[in-house]
Formats: structure tokens, C-alpha cells, sequence
């Protein structure tokens, strides 16, 4: 049985969003491992606080990621 964590920065993604990786994620391991699993594939998403998670010695907040999602879209 897989569990399989997503993490995300607090405040980036709306519910909908998260239900959507959960049900994608899902879908591309029940691709590998067979249907029969699908019932004990565990996806949760776990949300780090804004400013708690960094990347090149820079913090990152939410509004960093939510401003590069409209740069993107």
C-alpha cells in the first residue's frame, strides 16, 4: 500500500486543487501498480507554513509562488 506525500507552501493551492493532485497522483500510481489498489493508495497533502520552506538560501511565501503562477498562466 503506497502512501505518497505531497508538499505544498500554505495558502498557494485552493481545495479544488488539492483534490486534483490527489486524484491524479492516484490515477498515475493505480496505472503502475494495478486497479486492484486503488482502494489502499494513500496521497496526502501536507502544507508547510509560508516562509518555512526555502530554496537557494531564500524563504519562500506564499506570494512568491502565487505570483509565479500568474507569470506562468
Amino acid at each position: 500500500m503506497p502512501l505518497i506525500d505531497i508538499q505544498v507552501i500554505e495558502g498557494v493551492f485552493t481545495p479544488d486543487q488539492k483534490k486534483e493532485m490527489i486524484e491524479k497522483v492516484t490515477d498515475t500510481m493505480v496505472g503502475i501498480e494495478g486497479e486492484a489498489l486503488r482502494g489502499v493508495t494513500w496521497v496526502r497533502v501536507v502544507e508547510v507554513g509560508s516562509g518555512s520552506w526555502g530554496i537557494g538560501g531564500k524563504a519562500l511565501e506564499a506570494a512568491d509562488l502565487k505570483a509565479m503562477q500568474g507569470a506562468s498562466g
